[in-house]
């Protein structure tokens, strides 16, 4: 049987009966936490097994541990990490090795938690008008230094044992309105586009798992690239990305339309797996349902992507802290 061509959540701190009987039954690829499914430590050990024995395997478990004003797991389970990332990606010469260290620390955090992926790097290029709820979460300006970046971010979890997720395919920089709100437009040329914001994702096009932007590329498709058979393609032949394509959230107001008709939009624009979060059990039901199993070439690329999951390698902890702030000149985060 193949996996369901979907990752969703819980909604709460262990899942519920109701819970249980719907994941064993449709055997979502992955699960994703939010905040209000992170109480402690054991808590969050003990929810990850629940999803995996629910669906029978070693299933992706994913979160938004971005390490800066992103994060769902804070203190005292894990760093409150400082300055914000545009600051730490500031750091000249030191930059790459900083971000390195910043995301080494938080794969291991994850990994001794069960959460075996992470949903960064995060390539999108900053512009003067990017709307706020995305500027201090990227890495820079430029396409060069943001791929730099975004490959040691990728490494530093794949050497921890956690999957990264590239986003936001293909580049979400040039938005000046809020996603989860709002549905972005970019009127950019092609060539423009090609040589700017789509970069990193081309210089990153290894990568096992990657996400989509809900954004209209007006020049390329009137319909949001998460849901557009166009932009898709142009992910997978333009930019190269081979890896397994999972949506953004569908729940987030920039897509109209019920979840369950927007997760088959997505799938049949090309995505491997919608990405649903933040609903009611009868919702996640149905989006199952109408998601059903991956195909064959989504199976494959997931196979892929779950076959790069990797034994951590070893971490001198206090080494690794020490060098981060003595690199980014005092203190980087609080506990």
């Amino acid at each position: 049987m193949r996996f369901g061509a979907v990752i969703t959540d819980a909604e709460g701190l262990r899942l519920t009966p109701e819970e249980t009987s719907l994941f064993r039954e449709m055997n979502p690829f992955g699960f994703i936490l939010f905040a209000r499914n992170i109480e402690s430590a054991d808590q969050v050990r003990a929810l990850c097994g629940d999803f995996r024995e629910a669906v029978g395997r070693n299933c992706p478990i994913t979160i938004d541990q971005e390490g800066g004003r992103v994060q769902r797991l804070r203190a005292p389970l894990a760093r409150e990490w400082m300055p914000p990332l545009d600051h730490v990606a500031q750091a000249g010469d030191q930059a790459e090795r900083a971000m390195y260290l910043r995301y080494r620390l938080i794969a291991d955090e994850l990994l001794a938690l069960g959460i075996d992926s992470n949903c960064a790097p995060m390539v999108d290029i900053a512009r003067d008008g990017t709307h706020p709820f995305l500027k201090n979460r990227c890495y820079g300006a430029d396409p060069k230094q943001v791929s730099a970046i975004g490959r040691v971010v990728s490494k530093a979890h794949l050497d921890g044992g956690v999957l990264p997720v590239l986003k936001h395919m293909p580049g979400h920089g040039l938005s000046t309105l809020d996603s989860h709100h709002d549905l972005p437009h970019v009127d950019l040329p092609l060539d423009r586009l090609d040589d700017c914001d789509f970069a990193p994702f081309r210089a990153l096009n290894d990568l096992p798992m990657g996400m989509t932007a809900h954004l209209v590329y007006d020049q390329i498709d009137t319909r949001p690239a998460t849901i557009s058979a166009p932009m898709i393609k142009l992910i997978r032949e333009r930019i190269g990305f081979d890896g397994l394509i999972m949506t953004d959230d569908i729940s987030m107001k920039a897509l109209s339309g019920n979840p369950a008709d927007l997760s088959r939009q997505a799938l049949e624009a090309g995505c491997d797996v919608a990405l649903y979060c933040n609903g009611p059990l009868e919702t996640r039901a149905q989006v199952l349902e109408a998601a059903g199993e991956m195909t064959e070439a989504a199976q494959a690329r997931t196979d892929r992507a779950l076959a790069m999951r990797q034994q951590p390698q070893e971490l001198d902890i206090p080494a690794a802290e020490a060098e981060l702030s003595a690199l980014m000149g005092g203190q980087v985060y609080e506990r």
